[in-house]
């Protein structure tokens, strides 16, 4: 496939095709907190830092969305267990404070469904990277979500993120991509993202019943959610894993 890759910094007018965009994300992941309040925010502050690509005929088939932020602030220094939740708020905390910033964290890189399994997401990696060391930067870190990780909701993270194949890459299909880039496996952040909503919510979103107490796989959950029927509610925390894309 032939593509075009802007940033929309560049192209401001394709915000709303970007945007717009349709994904494939489990409606549940949409009501992390973090992402209500931040997510947003990244195409409309930090274009820049936003690409896009667009197949022959003008359409948007994928993009990338990052943040810059200060990773050796006082108080940081490490990639932080709260993976990306704390990432996008140390960003826009920093951008309000005027911090320098001294890394790039990818947030998502997302292709349209019509468009996947023709390896646009290693590309749109790989302009990301390009995009991060023309700015000056020279690592992009990223709370990966393996994405094959929700077929074995009961592993740990922290087996399944160092499990390799025989040729010594990971067994993981998005954590492959990363490592073929360049990238290093870091450390499992163990509660990246986190919903907490009542059960009537969790119905809708998934159409399960959640009226066991305990455990519940969920389709595209990575790990299981805790549903609590006595108190009318469930939670689920997301692990991801650090990666670091040296540049």
């Amino acid at each position: 496939m032939e593509l075009k890759v802007s940033t929309l910094a560049e192209r401001p007018e394709m915000y709303d095709q970007v945007a717009g965009m349709a994904d494939t994300w489990p409606e549940f992941i949409r009501h992390d907190l973090v992402n209500d309040a931040h997510y947003g925010r990244i195409a409309t502050e930090l274009p820049e830092y936003v690409l896009f690509a667009e197949d022959e005929r003008g359409e948007v088939v994928a993009h990338a969305y990052s943040v810059p932020f200060a990773l050796a602030d006082e108080g940081r220094g490490e990639l932080p267990a709260r993976g990306w939740d704390e990432v996008m708020v140390w960003a826009f905390a920093d951008k309000r404070r005027g911090t320098r910033p001294d890394t790039v964290s990818a947030i998502s890189i997302v292709v349209a469904p019509h468009a996947q399994g023709g390896g646009l997401s290693g590309r749109l990696l790989s302009a990301m990277r390009d995009n991060a060391r023309a700015h000056g930067f020279d690592e992009v870190v990223a709370p990966v979500r393996p994405s094959a990780k929700h077929l074995e909701p009961r592993t740990a993270m922290e087996e399944y993120a160092f499990r390799t194949r025989g040729d010594g890459l990971p067994h993981d299909p998005w954590l492959r991509v990363h490592v073929r880039a360049g990238a290093r496996i870091e450390a499992v952040a163990p509660a990246s993202m986190t919903v907490a909503a009542s059960l009537d919510e969790w119905r809708a979103w998934t159409g399960l019943p959640f009226d066991e107490e305990g455990e519940i796989e969920v389709p595209g959950a990575l790990v299981p959610v805790h549903c609590a029927p006595r108190r009318g509610y469930a939670v689920y925390v997301e692990p991801n894993v650090w990666v670091r894309h040296a540049l």
